[in-house]
């Protein structure tokens, strides 16, 4: 069964760097489409960034420049690498992976981690 766990997250002041991981264990395969989420309290999960195709990302406005994102080679773990945090950047970030433990594929979110950044 594929799981998807992130990790990463912490409290850091503004200014500051955080790499955020997920990997999907149990998976046979991912695709190489995946994406970091946040979710702010009360609020729906907003797109932060996305690999759409090998080699191709994309960036909500409001964290291009700061945060970049990665996979690994194997397609079963993604990064965010996080600079210059500001405070509107605390949230909890979810990756979403579309992967196959060797059945269907199916679309698969972790848990979440918590992202604090104070003033």
């Amino acid at each position: 069964q594929v799981q998807v766990v992130e990790s990463g997250g912490g409290s850091v002041q503004a200014g500051g760097s955080l790499r955020l991981s997920c990997a999907a264990s149990g998976a046979t395969r991912c695709v190489p489409e995946m994406a970091w989420y946040r979710q702010y309290p009360g609020k729906e999960r907003d797109f932060v960034s996305g690999i759409i195709a090998v080699g191709t990302t994309n960036y909500a406005d409001s964290v291009k420049g700061r945060f970049t994102i990665s996979q690994d080679n194997d397609k079963k773990s993604l990064y965010l690498q996080m600079n210059s945090l500001k405070p509107e950047d605390t949230a909890i970030y979810y990756c979403k992976m579309r992967c196959s433990d060797g059945r269907p594929w199916n679309v698969y979110w972790g848990r979440g981690t918590q992202v604090t950044v104070s003033s």
